[in-house]
């Protein structure tokens, strides 16, 4: 699987994004996903962020990771769990239990690469997010950020590269409608956890 940053023109691409919009939307409008873009953001509203997205990546690192190994070159730059560790450690905070958030563990790789799509994805997004977080006075430091900072200035290319491994499998394998159900899942499940906490 290459992963060179000439991009494929993928059709695909469009669709999945598509199919994933209400439930991007439903997610974001959750007041979890509310509070951390808020201006009024407490450092309390931020620990619970990074504490129920440490839940979400364990489950990711843990069962979609080992599938994907061969598919995706650079997986092992993509695991952020320690990164939420080290945040919630700054700001004073350890993570004891971890809840399940992805029900289904047998997945296949297109369903997972799915779920890697809503998680890469965040990824992204985390670097707006960084600049609301980043004007509380307890993280102004640059420190308690490493998860929102993503791959710093490699964000943007990370994500382009992991759009052409995706694009790529799905156009080798024409198995588009499984990733899309990969990813919906995804967003689903976050969902839920985010409105159980």
């Amino acid at each position: 699987m290459s992963t060179n940053s000439t991009s494929i023109s993928s059709g695909f691409l469009t669709d999945i994004k598509t199919h994933t919009a209400d439930s991007h939307t439903k997610l974001e409008q959750l007041p979890v996903s509310m509070s951390i873009v808020s201006p009024d953001m407490k450092i309390e509203d931020y620990v619970h962020y990074l504490s129920l997205m440490h839940d979400v990546h364990n489950d990711t690192e843990n069962i979609v990771y080992p599938l994907l190994s061969g598919i995706v070159e650079d997986l092992e730059h993509r695991k952020k769990k320690h990164l939420i560790e080290n945040d919630l450690s700054f700001l004073h905070h350890t993570k004891i239990n971890s809840a399940k958030v992805f029900e289904i563990t047998n997945m296949s790789i297109p369903f997972a690469l799915g779920v890697l799509y809503v998680m890469e994805g965040s990824t992204l997004g985390g670097r707006f997010i960084l600049k609301n977080v980043s004007k509380l006075p307890e993280l102004s430091t640059d420190k308690g950020v490493s998860y929102f900072n993503g791959y710093g200035d490699k964000t943007g290319s990370y994500w382009k590269t992991f759009l052409n491994v995706l694009a790529e499998y799905e156009q080798d394998y024409n198995c588009g409608d499984e990733i899309i159900k990969g990813a919906k899942y995804a967003f689903e499940s976050i969902y839920n956890h985010f409105q159980n906490a």
